[in-house]
């Protein structure tokens, strides 16, 4: 696995762009990874739904739930699939909308200097075997290209953004993970 420069993108990712993206702010060090839980509907896996609402081609007359987040803009760098497909939709060097409101160590912002990887999955259902293998396989790769990302500096959403956000959830194992690196 190796992140692909100029284009910042994972070779064994699929790539599908998703407008939800802009520039980071000028002589930015990417210093952070955010890890997220995502399932559309929620507890439901396996479908494109998230793949369409990151890319905003979401059909919000295909579930009640959807309503509840018509007017979200988001997307993510990374998706990691329960089957442990890779989806990149935003090149490494672009800023995600992943973080929405959030602070970390003081700075706010963290989209402006972090990469957001999301699992399929919930706060309460354990993310699969091969999830925790891609994302150790991913965030290796990251800290050869961006060195300045540490351990202390993998974290999850609810870290980020605590009272508001709650994800990956109880049921990620961060143990498991750390094991992995």
């Amino acid at each position: 696995m190796k992140i692909q420069l100029p284009e910042g993108l994972l070779s064994t990712a699929r790539y599908v762009a998703s407008p939800h993206q802009d520039a980071r702010p000028e002589n930015t060090t990417i210093d952070m990874i955010v890890v997220h839980g995502i399932s559309l509907p929620p507890a439901q896996f396996g479908n494109d739904f998230i793949e369409q609402f990151f890319c905003g081609q979401l059909d919000y007359s295909a579930h009640p739930y959807f309503q509840t987040i018509r007017s979200l803009r988001v997307s993510s760098h990374l998706l990691v699939k329960r089957t442990g497909e890779i989806i990149q939709f935003v090149p490494f060097a672009e800023r995600a909308w992943h973080a929405g409101q959030s602070s970390f160590q003081g700075r706010e912002r963290c989209n402006d200097f972090s990469i957001g990887i999301e699992l399929e999955g919930t706060d309460t259902l354990p993310y699969e075997n091969i999830q925790y293998e891609k994302l150790a396989e991913i965030i290796n790769t990251l800290q050869k290209t961006y060195p300045a990302i540490t351990r202390d500096r993998i974290v999850g959403h609810s870290d980020i953004a605590p009272g508001r956000k709650t994800d990956p959830g109880l049921s990620f194992d961060w143990r498991r993970l750390d094991s992995l690196l």
